[in-house]
């Protein structure tokens, strides 16, 4: 027997229908909104748990094709691989859930949303969540605490919560939250750049491109907005599904089995070994400090008496080592590499290294070091990408490729495909870079960020390093962006709630630590932001502590950026482009028949030309300053001596036809799917294949020429297209 909820939420109705679908599930749920329909399901293998202390947790988040009544792109028609759309939801889900799961929960569990229906109008990804949250609550694992996400736009100056998906379309800002009742879990949040026209004086005008980068201040009164929303979703939720909750199953938690004894001797005897150990700074290099640490402690006469393995002394090491980095920070505000809370790394870049390269950058921070390369290209090097709401497909003439390889943190392991982290950082970068690029550069940019040492927050590197390998590249932007992570740590024990703000953290801090806040922008405003908490959510009085001690961070790294940017020489490799304007009515003259005379100039001159038919403009590109020159010339001297190909004026066919009207017109032009045919008051209509014949007709050459005369019947008519039929057809 099914179960329907249904909640009235952000003027929308949501319909949640448990019991119906995916029944052998731990916990499913069928959630309805507007023509939008999704099913989330949530598995647990209670029987079959991990060894390691973690919990392996798998979010799989799937848009069917036929959810929108189409067919996959490409040779296959089938779902394959991932979208990135998709990769980056499931992502999206599994740091807003996570979370939730108790700790020493060391059951495999994988939550699966499908998108069944689509509906142009619902933010899937804010769908999505709630759904895998109302399967997550509704089942019987130990967990009784409901998620939600809202997404927050600014339009017209006015905060928005949970736009639709047009009404994004006109938005600057774009804030997804997730959270509990009580606690933010999840932010990721972007600006959205814009081109205004600005009276210069009373006679002219001129176009200003806006980043629109969000202050601290502004940025926390969204947040605040988002967290009220948060608020009355999850109160709704949890007490509209208080009667459908499956009885939680009683699970064992995996808890420390280490003798406290062997905690207090390793504590006592070993923490000067450990604190040494710690200022390795290289990842590989300090896990191998504390192996040997844990060595000592186990050769040593306690541990001989004890019987201690080395798996149990190994993680009182990790225990304590974790304890000292807190205490360090909190206590002594010094950290493992001995800087101050709020100190960045020191800073080296390097730019156009790579001498084939359109441009480069080597972004060194620390022991963090990114290699972003740029390539230029015309707006068909773009990447060509499906939506599910949408019939045609889209390009991506922006893009940031991030790669981890293993040397980077002294790890011995093959590089394979994309991962999901990799994607995700790459995709962060492109958020915060994008605003600053002029709307009106329309040409194709791949930035590659190959990360070659890594030891804490390399996507903020690879955004540095993108920005000035755009400035290098020539690209217009209109400010350089900087990124800086930043982290958190907490107190537990203190009542007061102390705690530590950590600028440009590394990789320790970030793993010992209690949150990863990442905040990229210019030195006015925030373009991105990701945050993900811990320890199960944070005061927004802390939060805008560490957004304007991360404003201090990116003005450091902005000022070192800054002279890096003047230093820069134009690589050698730099295409070297000419755009001009000539007569739009003559651009037919310069692409020729069938595209004869614009392929004859390229393959002549060996550049590339990219038209803009409605303006006239022409833009030549190629690596031979001379040939460049040499085809702008001949363009322009075919332009020149060119006729006008002017349009033909629109007719209005409704003022001069009828339906069912029987005329007599002629053949002007034949195609494979029928011919156009001229009519007597002006204009031509479309006479399809379909209807030349009673017989089926294969070939329209077999029963029609140019120039023929022939009856014809009005079949359907509008404004500005005729649709006919042959008169000897009834």
């Amino acid at each position: 027997m099914s179960i329907v909820c249904e909640f009235e939420l952000n003027n929308s109705i949501e319909s949640f229908e448990f019991g119906k679908v995916a029944k052998q599930s731990n916990g499913s749920v069928l959630m309805k909104q507007g023509r939008a329909v999704i099913l989330a399901s949530v598995v647990s293998e209670f029987d079959n748990p991990v060894s390691e202390d973690f919990t392996p947790l798998t979010v799989q988040y799937i848009e069917k094709t036929y959810a929108s009544a189409k067919f996959a792109g490409g040779f296959i028609k089938r779902e394959g691989k991932p979208s990135d759309f998709e990769t980056l939801t499931s992502r999206l889900i599994d740091r807003s859930l996570r979370p939730l799961f108790p700790s020493g929960y060391v059951y495999p569990t994988t939550i699966t949303v499908m998108v069944l229906s689509s509906d142009k109008g619902v933010d899937l990804q804010v769908l999505a969540l709630n759904a895998a949250s109302a399967a997550l609550y509704s089942s019987d694992l130990p967990i009784r605490k409901s998620v939600a996400g809202v997404r927050i736009g600014q339009i017209d100056g006015n905060i928005v919560v949970n736009p639709t998906v047009s009404q994004m379309q006109e938005s600057i800002l774009d804030l997804y939250v997730a959270g509990t009742a009580s606690e933010l879990l999840m932010i990721e949040m972007k600006s959205i750049s814009t081109e205004e026209m600005v009276e210069v004086n009373i006679e002219s005008f001129t176009k200003i491109h806006s980043i629109n980068d969000i202050t601290e201040d502004e940025l926390i009164k969204a947040i605040n907005i988002a967290t009220d929303s948060l608020k009355i979703s999850n109160n709704t939720y949890e007490e509209g599904f208080e009667s459908v909750c499956k009885d939680m199953v009683e699970v064992e938690l995996l808890s420390t089995t280490i003798e406290v004894k062997i905690i207090n001797h390793v504590r006592e005897n070993y923490t000067q070994n450990i604190k040494e150990a710690i200022k390795k700074l290289a990842k590989s290099e300090r896990s191998t400090a504390l192996k040997d640490v844990a060595k000592l402690v186990t050769a040593d006469e306690f541990s001989v008496k004890e019987e201690c393995e080395l798996r149990d002394v190994n993680e009182a090491v990790n225990i304590v080592k974790k304890e000292l980095v807190r205490s360090m920070i909190i206590d002594d505000k010094i950290r493992a590499d001995g800087r101050g809370l709020s100190e960045v790394r020191p800073i080296s870049i390097d730019t156009n290294i790579l001498p084939s390269a359109h441009s480069s950058c080597l972004f060194t921070r620390g022991e963090t070091q990114a290699l972003v390369v740029g390539t230029l290209g015309g707006t068909k090097d773009g990447q060509m990408y499906e939506l599910l709401n949408e019939k045609s497909a889209r390009t991506e003439n922006f893009m940031v490729h991030y790669n981890f390889p293993g040397f980077s943190v002294g790890e011995a392991k093959p590089i394979f495909g994309v991962s999901r982290r990799e994607l995700g950082h790459g995709n962060l970068a492109k958020r915060a870079l994008e605003p600053s690029i002029d709307n009106d550069f329309t040409d194709t940019v791949r930035l590659v960020s190959e990360i070659l040492e890594s030891n804490g927050s390399s996507s903020m590197a690879t955004v540095c390093g993108g920005s000035l390998a755009l400035k290098a590249a020539g690209v217009p932007i209109s400010s350089l962006i900087a990124g800086v992570a930043m982290g958190a740590i907490f107190d537990k024990a203190d009542e007061n709630g102390k705690y530590a703000i950590l600028t440009d953290i590394m990789g320790l801090e970030d793993h010992d630590g209690d949150m990863d806040f990442k905040v990229a922008g210019t030195k006015d405003g925030i373009t991105a932001l990701q945050m993900d908490i811990k320890l199960g959510g944070i005061e927004l009085e802390v939060l805008k502590e560490a957004l304007l001690q991360a404003k201090e961070g990116k003005a450091h790294i902005l000022n070192i950026m800054e002279e890096a940017a003047s230093e820069i020489v134009p690589s050698d490799a730099l295409p070297i482009i000419t755009q001009f304007e000539i007569d739009p009515s003559k651009i037919m003259a310069v692409i020729g028949k069938a595209g004869s005379v614009i392929k004859e100039i390229i393959e002549k001159f060996e550049v590339g030309i990219d038209l803009d038919r409605d303006t006239g403009g022409v833009k030549v590109s190629g690596e031979d300053k001379q040939n460049v020159d040499d085809a702008v010339a001949h363009i322009k001297t075919i332009s020149s001596n060119a006729k006008s190909f002017v349009k033909r004026e629109t007719i209005n066919f409704e003022k001069l036809y009828n339906l069912n009207d029987i005329l007599k017109g002629k053949v002007v032009r034949l195609v494979d799917f029928g011919a156009f045919i001229e009519l007597p008051k002006g204009g031509e209509g479309l006479l399809h294949i379909s209807k030349v014949s009673k017989q089926r007709v294969s070939n329209i050459h077999d029963v029609l020429e140019v120039g023929q005369e022939i009856d014809i019947k009005v079949l359907k008519i509008s404004r500005d297209r005729i649709e006919l039929s042959s008169a000897n057809l009834d």
